[in-house]
């Protein structure tokens, strides 16, 4: 069975789900959202309520809502919020973001953000095990889905977020636009210094002018390869 740990000194308790286990990339996307002026949050297929954990811990003034299919990993994110005394400040709903317009009022979000599954439908083979599959493909949720479901929620001026393969960032770009979210924000992941990115983060805003900021790229290691001071800080370390 899962233990809860400590995420840093003092910080929250966690608890995996097992096929979301934590990984860098929901740690990355969490620094990267902004806050200022955020009330009421989505998280959209949030596993083990990983990211609105992170969030909460934040800001004070931020209450949450995690969407997930899976009811294994919603009673976990659940499970979760309780262990940090946040069930208050962040409902956990077992749902389907394909149908966010039976589930949620329009526009009732400053904030949306995912972390979704990196990889189209039917591209290369998949686990048998369909909760295995749904973490690693769109095989549950396209990348068009999930923005009209981010787009639902957000109010005029609500930020959407995520977090994406930077071989993908087109498909993101013309995904959000087509449905009003207007990319904002970017900023590229590398390894190390030289390396090609690996991931975006992506910032989008509901009915916002055009005009994209690209921010200096967030590098993992150093030029000794040991962690970067920028990791060492977001990590708590």
């Amino acid at each position: 069975m899962r233990e809860f740990v400590e995420l840093w000194g003092g910080g929250p308790r966690y608890k995996s789900p097992g096929h979301f286990p934590l990984g860098t990339d929901s740690v990355l996307l969490a620094d990267f959202v902004p806050l200022v002026g955020a009330k009421r949050g989505f998280d959209l297929g949030c596993g083990g309520g990983i990211l609105a954990l992170l969030l909460l811990a934040r800001s004070e003034k931020l209450h949450m809502t995690g969407l997930e299919l899976l009811p294994s990993a919603a009673a976990i994110a659940e499970e979760n919020m309780r262990e940090n005394a946040l069930e208050d400040r962040c409902g956990i709903v077992c749902g389907d973001i394909r149908a966010v317009r039976t589930l949620f009022r329009s526009g009732s979000a400053d904030l949306v953000v995912a972390n979704p599954p990196f990889f189209p439908k039917g591209s290369g083979a998949l686990s048998p095990d369909p909760e295995r599959a749904a973490a690693r493909a769109e095989e549950n949720c396209s990348l068009e889905e999930l923005c009209t479901a981010a787009a639902w929620l957000c109010r005029t001026g609500g930020r959407f977020c995520l977090v994406h393969r930077s071989e993908r960032l087109s498909e993101v770009f013309v995904a959000m636009s087509a449905r009003g979210l207007e990319p904002k924000r970017l900023r590229l992941v590398c390894a190390r210094g030289g390396a090609a990115p690996s991931l975006a983060l992506i910032e989008g805003r509901l009915g916002g002018a055009p005009g994209l900021k690209v921010e200096p790229t967030l590098l993992l290691e150093d030029e000794t390869g040991a962690e970067s001071a920028e990791l060492r800080r977001i990590c708590h370390r």
